[in-house]
């Protein structure tokens, strides 16, 4: 009889094996929590009319004064509101922070820094992408960006959340080797996972692909509402849960998406509903949950 033409093993990424939940060291959050919490806000700049853009209107005519227009909401108007609105609930973010808005928004950083949110590098721009680029050439934009967030705030970032979720082959590894402790860019698991790089250990940080304004909201058309109630319903399945071992949920957002006072209204819902439930969670920023949760976590394989 003839072997089977079909592979019995599949190509994998190598960036980390299978493990079940069921299978995990049990321990808690602060205060005794079963589930940590946090919120991202992206705050992005991008370059006039060149790379990449996020769009509300496609299509638009060219110069695209339009959806640069929205873009510069965010900045304008969005990321303060939002700011404000988080700090209401006791909640200080994290913030996805392009370092052009040193330059373009520096107020914005400002209003950041005053509610106690954690920069989180996200590149330089916006118009930016990793994918494609050489390792050298990459290495240097991870530096630039590192140096700039060192310079202004006297630290480096410990979290890397990459432009439009995009990487080369060597992105992990040269995340590692520039001294990140965490990355935002997946989910594959409702807890921190170690990813296997060539040059030293990097823990993903659970990121929300789906409670994401821009994947749902403009991606696939979902209203404020639907999203609210999306953030609801995984907040109450994760919070039941959380009883017997931790968890981590996030909430991605952008000052020029859930800044738009209609978005920003029903995003309060949700954020009342979690925040109604503060004494069984933790409030987190990400670099908070990264340096608890690696005291519990298996070494990195």
């Amino acid at each position: 009889m003839s072997a089977t033409p079909f592979a019995t093993q599949l190509a994998t990424h190598g960036r980390y094996g299978f493990s079940s939940i069921r299978d995990r060291p049990t321990y808690r959050w602060p205060n005794g929590a079963g589930l940590a919490v946090y919120v991202a806000v992206g705050v992005e700049e991008y370059s006039f009319g060149e790379g990449m853009t996020e769009d509300l209107f496609p299509g638009a005519s060219k110069p695209d004064l339009v959806n640069t227009s929205w873009r510069d909401y965010g900045n304008r108007v969005g990321a303060f509101r939002l700011f404000e609105r988080l700090a209401a609930f006791g909640i200080r973010p994290a913030v996805l922070l392009n370092t052009a808005v040193y330059d373009h928004a520096p107020a914005v950083i400002a209003a950041a820094r005053e509610i106690g949110a954690e920069l989180v590098a996200h590149g330089i721009s916006n118009s930016d992408t990793l994918a494609g680029m050489d390792p050298q050439a990459e290495a240097a934009y991870l530096r630039a960006a590192v140096e700039r967030i060192r310079r202004e705030e006297g630290a480096p970032p410990a979290g890397w959340s990459s432009p439009w979720l995009a990487h080369s082959p060597a992105t992990l590894d040269l995340l590692a080797a520039e001294g990140f402790k965490y990355v935002a860019d997946f989910r594959m698991d409702d807890q921190p996972v170690w990813l296997t790089t060539q040059t030293g250990r990097l823990m993903s940080m659970p990121y929300a692909l789906e409670l994401n304004d821009s994947t749902t909201i403009i991606g696939r058309q979902a209203s404020a509402r639907d999203f609210a109630e999306m953030i609801i319903d995984e907040f109450d399945e994760m919070l039941q849960a959380s009883r017997t071992q931790p968890l981590v949920m996030s909430v991605v957002v952008h000052s020029f998406i859930s800044g738009q006072p209609f978005r920003l209204r029903a995003l309060t819902k949700a954020l009342e509903h979690i925040a109604a439930h503060g004494d069984d969670i933790w409030l987190a920023r990400p670099g908070d949950i990264a340096g608890w949760a690696e005291k519990w976590m298996n070494p990195a394989r």
